[in-house]
Parts: structure tokens; sequence; C-alpha cells
């Protein structure tokens, strides 16, 4: 119930995330703003679903996931329809940004959070990359249908189907499994965030993602934009975004396979994946044409999906299982600050140069930088498995969860 759940809502989410690209330049054309003002409105709302990470781990631990989803999914579908009124960017900031960014926190965090506990440990890529692939399928399947959306009813008309689509969440939250609540008289069996912020592998590896964020969202966002500047407007700027969030779900579904059948340690599957999607997206802007183009968002597509379900499984071997909530939510707070300023500051790069060749530049060597970090991880050069078969030594528990010497 768990994963069925986490699949239907990561979809329904997904498709509100990835839909915002497209409505950006309509925005920015319809409030005549920059690329970098109108880019706020979707790095406010990655932001604002990073940074409720922790509000959204707390809700869950007390009242369970599923009241908490669901509450996510009313939000969500508010803040996009209150968007649809909107008549200043700063209305799009609050609700669009904030409202429904804060919705979408709380019905991503507590799901990953319940496959975690729900599913074994050797299968939780798998079934983490599950999750969240069908984010992937629904940006392949809005990469169709908003672009009509917008020609037929305009960008206010595109935000209100959104919002009917975010209100779905309600209902695929109400799958959700209930898990065991902790009562307010029991003390944590965890220090918890405290003791989180203690734990240097764990900072290392949040740090490590504040990074990749920075980069990791500008395609995203600014994928559509780019093939316009490009000169592939129209129909072929809807297949370059449809492209990239086609190979995602697919990369996405790859690499849990993988890593359930370590040849390699998780935390060397998920720093490889991280290099090529930052190889991938500098070239990005150098396409020559439009099929040596859609090669390489394929493969950017291919291998930033492979990074998501890794991370989500690395968070829980380097913070150890018994804190994995609130490692999730602490960890989206942190990545919250890249991904608020990554795809800005893109868009100010666009304004200031007069095309994104500096700002995929940028976005790639943050993204690479962040990778720099991972090998300095516990566990990072230890083989998968040993001569004897059984699984090998990999990050060590934090102190809190060590048994007594």
């Amino acid at each position: 119930a768990a994963v069925g759940g986490a699949l239907a809502h990561a979809a329904l989410g997904g498709a509100g995330a990835r839909a915002l690209g497209f409505c950006l330049r309509a925005l920015g054309g319809a409030f005549d703003a920059p690329v970098e003002g109108v880019a706020w409105v979707g790095s406010a709302s990655l932001a604002a679903l990073q940074l409720g990470g922790p509000l959204g781990s707390a809700l869950s631990r007390r009242y369970g996931p599923r009241p908490v989803v669901m509450a996510g999914g009313l939000l969500s579908a508010l803040g996009l329809a209150l968007g649809a009124v909107a008549t200043t960017l700063s209305h799009l900031y609050l609700s669009v940004g904030l409202l429904a960014g804060l919705g979408w926190a709380l019905i991503f965090t507590p799901s990953l959070a319940a496959i975690g506990l729900s599913v074994p440990a050797q299968r939780r890529p798998w079934a983490t990359a599950g999750a969240v692939a069908t984010g992937s399928l629904a940006g392949l399947a809005m990469a169709s249908v908003l672009p009509v959306l917008l020609d037929t009813y305009g960008w206010r008309g595109a935000l209100l189907v959104l919002a009917a689509i975010s209100f779905h969440s309600v209902a695929a939250g109400a799958l959700l499994r209930p898990l065991p609540l902790i009562p307010l008289q029991t003390p944590p069996a965890t220090p918890g965030v405290a003791g989180l912020l203690r734990h240097g592998p764990f900072l290392r590896f949040a740090a490590a993602f504040t990074l990749l964020d920075a980069g990791y969202f500008v395609p995203l966002l600014h994928g559509e934009a780019l093939a316009h500047d490009l000169g592939y407007g129209g129909y072929l700027a809807g297949l370059l975004v449809a492209t990239i969030a086609a190979l995602d779900g697919a990369g996405r579904l790859v690499a849990g396979w993988l890593a359930a059948r370590p040849a390699a340690s998780l935390l060397r599957q998920l720093f490889a994946w991280a290099v090529l999607t930052g190889s991938a997206m500098l070239l990005l802007p150098f396409a020559t044409n439009f099929g040596v183009l859609v090669a390489t968002a394929a493969s950017y597509g291919f291998c930033a999906g492979a990074v998501v379900p890794l991370q989500f499984a690395g968070v829980a071997q380097v913070a150890g299982e018994g804190s994995l909530t609130e490692a999730i939510g602490l960890m989206q707070m942190f990545e919250s600050f890249g991904s608020l300023l990554g795809p800005p500051l893109a868009g100010w790069l666009r304004d200031l140069t007069g095309n994104f060749t500096a700002s995929f530049l940028t976005a790639g060597t943050l993204l690479l930088a962040g990778t720099l970090l991972l090998p300095t991880l516990p566990g990072f050069f230890l083989t998968a498995r040993g001569a004897g078969g059984k699984e090998g030594a990999s990050c060590p528990p934090p102190p809190w969860l060590r048994p007594p010497s």
C-alpha cells in the first residue's frame, strides 16, 4: 500500500512541478518580466518543497503519513488555483511558489519515508526508484498536454488544470499504510535532527546535494526556453522536454535495478551517475543541430533520473535507518538553498549574456563540484560484496545507533 500510494501521488506531484517549466515563458510575457524574475516562481516552489521536508517528517512522525499527504494535496491544489488569479509576480511567488511547494513537501517527504520504513533494505533502491519514476512519466505526459493547454486556455487556465490534478493527491494519500505513531510521552529512539547536525558524513552528503541541486533543476525549468533560444520552438521544444522526462524515468528504474544487484557500492554508483549528469549538462548549449540536442538531452535525462533513487537510498546508508525520516527532511532543507538559487542564477546569466550558454556551464560546474564530496564518505571505496558473498561494509552507523561495547 505504501509503494502504491507513493507511485500515485509521486506522479501527481511530479506533473505539477515539471509543468512549471513550460509556464515560465508565458508568465514572462504576461508580466513583462525578465527570465531571472519568472525563474523565482519555479525555484521558490522547488525550495519550498525541500525546505518543508523537516515539517513533513515531523508531522508524519506524529500523525502518520496518510493525513499529512492528504493535507499536502489540498495545499498544492489551493496554491495553484490562487496562482491562476494572480495579478503580479509577487502573488505567484506566494501561491505557486510557497503554498504549492509546501503542499508538495507534505506529499513527497512522508511518502519516501514510508517506503523506507516499509520495504526491506535490499529492495529499497528498487522500490524508491519505482516511486520517483512515476514523476518522470507524469512529466512526459505533461510535455505533450501542457502546450495544448497553454494555447487553448492560456497560463491561467493551465494552472487551474494543474490544481485539479494536484487535488487528486488527497485520494492517493489515502492509500498510504498507517505507521506506528510515536506517543508524546515516549522519548525518541534517536537524537533526531540534533544528532544529525553532529554527524559528519551526513552533513557532507547534504552539502554535496546542496551544490548538486543548484545545477540539477536548471534544465527542468529552463530546458524549454533553451530550445527556443537555439531555434527549436513549439512542437520541437515540447519534444525536447518530453525526451528528458522519458529518459529520466528510465534512468530511475535502471539505477534502482542496478543498486539492488550491486557490482559497486551504492555511493560509488551515485557518484558515477552524478558525474555523467553534470557532463551532459555542460554539453547541452553546444548542440549543433536538433538531433545532437535531443541525444544530449536524452543522456542528461537518463543520468539525472538515475541520481534520484540512489540519493534517497544513500541517505539511509549514510545516516542510519533509525533516523531515516529526520534525515530525508533535513537533507531536503539543506538542498532547498541550492534549488532556490540555481534557476534564478541561470536566468540572470541568460539576461546578462543573451543566451543560455553561461547558464548551463555554471549549472554543470556546480553539479560536478557537489560530487567531489561523495568520495569523502565512509564506505565509498569498499566493495559492494565481500569474498564470501556477504554484503561488504558500508557507512558506519552514527554513534547513537551503535550497540554498546
